[in-house]
């Protein structure tokens, strides 16, 4: 295990900036989840702490080491790809011991069979991965990472591949190994869900600068700017420009209470989801979303917004 440093960290592609001076510290053992819209530069802070891409600028420092000019293979990091990486001629077997065969290892055969049993892939040791489902080949493409003990653990969208079901297995899965191993590791996702599920903290990012980071309740109830309130949470916070003069009003979907309160809107289409509901409403010209368990009113119906969130109109910034 090992702390992971990014001091000023910043990266160009000729005139292009896609990471500005990015300052954030890991700590021994943490699970830091990336979030942020397509194109962001979460994935290439990943690649940066992997090797794959150099650093323009600032200083990255696993363990209190400075890697900056470090190959690849000496930073002692493992990485779990989206599209899994495995060797289609090799076994599970062979896919999952390869890096340990190549430094001749010699407790390869025993890290590779505790490696499949905290996966569940026992069972598969002799199975090549055209023979493996997707939720399959991810677990062996994690069990590879692990059976390294790699200091830092990086996983790229590891479950975008996946089916919504299958995700929901393989992310309690990777708890369940964060919880065991403690390795620090570094997630990038698109999935809210699983940043929310799993993150120690969530660093969220857009158009290359940190934005906030902080605990998952953090980011939900004390968003630092509108960018982070809008994108944290499903469905997202709901913006009132109009609500009050000045200022816009941001409320989320669950703070929305129907059937009594001063506002007046008008129920415009009902999602009915099962355990719940989500009701858009026109309130005072503006389109918003409500959460809502049991009977959804139509029509006109008195709302009650219950807790509520100022942001200043022209910087974004969370007004206190």
């Amino acid at each position: 295990m090992a702390t992971l440093s990014f001091d000023g960290i910043e990266k160009r592609y000729g005139d292009v900036a896609v990471l500005h001076r990015v300052d954030l510290d890991v700590a021994d053992g943490e699970f830091v989840v990336l979030v942020g819209p397509s194109g962001c530069g979460k994935s290439t802070l990943l690649r940066c702490v992997a090797g794959l891409e150099d650093v323009t600028g600032g200083e990255l420092r696993i363990d209190g080491r400075r890697v900056n000019e470090v190959a690849p293979r000496e930073r002692d990091v493992a990485m779990v790809f989206q599209s899994y990486a495995l060797y289609p001629h090799m076994t599970v077997r062979e896919n999952m011991g390869f890096a340990l065969r190549l430094r001749r290892a010699p407790d390869t055969d025993s890290r590779v069979h505790e490696a499949a049993r905290q996966l569940g892939l026992g069972q598969l040791l002799d199975r090549y991965p055209r023979e493996l489902s997707g939720g399959q080949r991810q677990r062996v493409a994690m069990g590879r990472a692990i059976v390294r003990r790699p200091k830092v653990f990086l996983f790229d969208e590891p479950l975008s591949n996946l089916d919504a079901s299958l995700r929901t297995s393989v992310r309690v899965e990777l708890k369940r190994q964060h919880q065991e191993l403690r390795t620090t590791t570094v997630y990038v996702t698109h999935d809210q869900t699983e940043a929310l599920t799993l993150a120690d903290r969530i660093v969220v990012l857009n158009q290359g600068v940190v934005q906030q980071v902080g605990t998952p309740d953090e980011l939900y109830l004390e968003p630092a700017n509108r960018f982070v309130a809008g994108f944290i949470g499903s469905p997202a916070m709901n913006f009132l420009e109009r609500l009050e003069p000045g200022t816009v009003v941001g409320v989320r979907p669950e703070a929305i209470r129907l059937g009594s309160g001063p506002h007046t809107a008008e129920v415009e289409v009902v999602e009915r989801l099962g355990h719940e509901s989500h009701v858009h409403l026109r309130l005072g010209g503006e389109a918003v979303v409500a959460r809502v368990e049991g009977a959804v009113p139509s029509g006109r119906v008195q709302v009650e917004l219950t807790r509520t969130l100022r942001f200043d109109p022209l910087t974004g910034r969370r007004i206190s």
